[in-house]
C-alpha cells in the first residue's frame, strides 16, 4: 500500500525543461492467435534488435484492434496500480475511485507510444500493423519473403543492445505515402540514447529500400578491418591478404576497412492501406494494385478446376462421338451386332 500511496500522492508538477530534448520511444510488440514457428522467431529477432521494445502476449481479437492503444497505455507501472484499485474498489464500495484514472488516455502516461503488432491468418499469411498510438497514423503492410536470423546462418553479428543506423532509400522522399511510413519506421525502428537498456555502441545498419511498390528490409553488422590483415569470411570463403603498408609512427591513426555483412532478419513489407487514426478512422491511402494472396489462391484453384472440366468435357464429347459411330461398348463388352444389320446380311 505504501508503494500505492507514493504512486497516487505524487504531485503533478513537471520537471524543469532543460535545454537539450530527450527522445522517447517505446515499442510495443505483439501478435495475434494463429502465428506459425517462424512468424514467432521474427517477433523474437525484432526484440533482440529494438532494446527499447516490450513484449507482451498474444491478442485474442483480429477486429478490436483498437484495444491496442488501451494495451499500449496499460504497460504503465502507474496505469496498473491504478486499474488494480479500480478493481478492488468493484468489491468493496469504501474504496473510492481515483481522480488520476481518467488520465491515462493522455499521451504522456503511455509508457509505450509505439505499437507493432502482427496479424496472422490462416496459419500463412502475416500482416504487420505500425501505429502510433493515441493519435496515429496506422500503417497495415502484408509481411512476405520471411527469413529469420536462424533460418539464414549468416556470419554477421552485433552486439546486444547496440544502436542501429537507419538507411533510407532516395525513393521514400518521392511519395507523400511513402514519407509517413519513412517516419513511422525510424519511431519505431530508431533506438533512442535514453533508453535504459541501450548500450552506447553504433555497430549494424538496418536498411530500407523501395522497389516494384515493396519495402526490403535487411540488417547489416558494419565490420571493420585492418589494411593488411585477413577479411572476414564471405560464403566460407577468406578472401587473400591485402598489401600491409609501412608501419606508422607511434600515436598516428591505422587506416580500417569497412564494409558490411549481413545478419538478419529479412522481410519484405507491401504497404495496404493508411489510416489517420491509431488502429481507425478514415483511409488516407490505399494501394490499388495490392492483390490478397486469398484472391491469388482462389485464382489458382479455378484454373486447375478450368483445366479439369476442359479434360472433362473432352472425354464426354469422345463418347458421344464413339456412340455416334457405333463403337460404344456396354459394361466392358462389345455391343452385340445386330442379325438383321447390312454388315452381317451383306458380310
Amino acid at each position: 500500500m505504501a508503494s500505492v500511496y507514493k504512486t497516487l500522492s505524487g504531485s503533478d508538477k513537471h520537471e524543469k525543461e532543460t535545454g537539450e530534448k530527450k527522445n522517447k520511444q517505446r515499442v510495443l510488440i505483439l501478435s495475434s492467435r494463429g502465428v506459425t514457428m517462424r512468424h514467432r522467431h521474427l517477433l523474437q529477432d525484432l526484440y533482440s534488435l529494438m532494446p527499447h521494445s516490450r513484449k507482451e502476449a498474444k491478442l485474442d481479437t483480429k477486429t478490436k484492434l483498437y484495444q491496442l492503444n488501451e494495451l499500449a497505455g496499460m504497460n504503465n507501472p502507474q496505469a496498473r496500480v491504478l486499474c488494480a484499485i479500480v478493481q478492488l474498489a468493484d468489491f468493496d464500495p469504501g474504496i473510492e475511485s481515483p481522480d488520476s484514472l481518467d488520465k491515462l488516455t493522455s499521451p504522456e502516461l503511455y509508457n509505450c507510444n509505439n505499437v507493432l503488432f502482427f496479424e496472422a491468418r490462416k496459419g500463412k499469411d502475416l500482416y504487420c500493423w505500425m501505429s502510433k498510438p493515441p493519435n496515429g497514423p496506422t500503417v497495415k503492410f502484408h509481411l512476405q519473403n520471411l527469413h529469420t536470423m536462424e533460418e539464414l546462418n549468416f556470419i554477421g553479428n552485433c552486439l546486444k543492445g547496440s544502436r542501429p543506423i537507419l538507411s533510407f532509400d532516395a525513393a521514400f522522399e518521392k511519395q507523400a505515402h511513402l514519407r509517413v511510413i519513412k517516419e513511422l519506421c525510424t519511431q519505431i525502428f530508431g533506438v533512442p540514447k535514453s533508453s535504459r537498456k541501450v548500450k552506447p555502441f553504433v555497430d549494424h545498419v538496418m536498411a530500407f529500400t523501395v522497389a516494384d511498390g515493396k519495402i526490403w528490409i535487411r540488417v547489416y553488422q558494419i565490420n571493420e578491418s585492418e589494411v593488411g590483415k585477413k577479411k572476414p569470411a564471405v560464403d566460407g570463403e577468406e578472401e587473400e591478404m591485402e598489401d600491409a603498408p609501412a608501419p606508422k609512427k607511434k600515436g598516428a591513426k591505422s587506416d580500417f576497412d569497412v564494409n558490411l555483412v549481413e545478419i538478419g532478419p529479412r522481410f519484405v513489407l507491401t504497404p495496404i492501406v493508411i489510416q489517420e487514426s491509431s488502429f481507425g478512422g478514415p483511409i488516407i491511402y490505399e494501394n490499388k494494385e495490392f492483390v490478397s494472396p486469398n484472391q491469388i489462391r482462389s485464382d489458382l484453384r479455378k484454373s486447375k478446376a478450368g483445366r479439369f472440366n476442359t479434360r472433362s468435357d473432352a472425354q464426354r464429347d469422345s463418347k458421344i462421338k464413339h456412340a455416334d459411330l457405333g463403337l460404344t461398348s456396354h459394361g466392358g463388352r462389345r455391343k452385340e451386332k445386330d442379325p438383321l444389320s447390312d454388315q452381317v446380311l451383306f458380310a
